[in-house]
């Protein structure tokens, strides 16, 4: 990937602005629109992560849990 580390995190802070939008107006338990928000906060989250570790070798101190659904 050759997103640079700042346009990750713009990304990044726009997707938890997007999830926060999405949860406050919440349409009840299983809110379509917040499950796309999360899926899409991942993203830019792995996005970003990948994009620091690339260019300086950091990473964040965040762990993704797998769930089995």
């Amino acid at each position: 990937m050759a997103v640079e580390p700042r346009a990750a995190l713009n990304q990044f802070t726009a997707a938890l602005e997007r999830h926060f939008e999405a949860v406050a107006s919440r349409s009840g338990s299983e809110d379509s629109n917040v499950e796309a928000a999360y899926d899409h906060l991942l993203d830019a989250f792995l996005d970003y992560e990948e994009a620091l570790s690339e260019k300086y070798e950091e990473y964040l101190p965040f762990v993704q849990e797998d769930f089995d659904e």
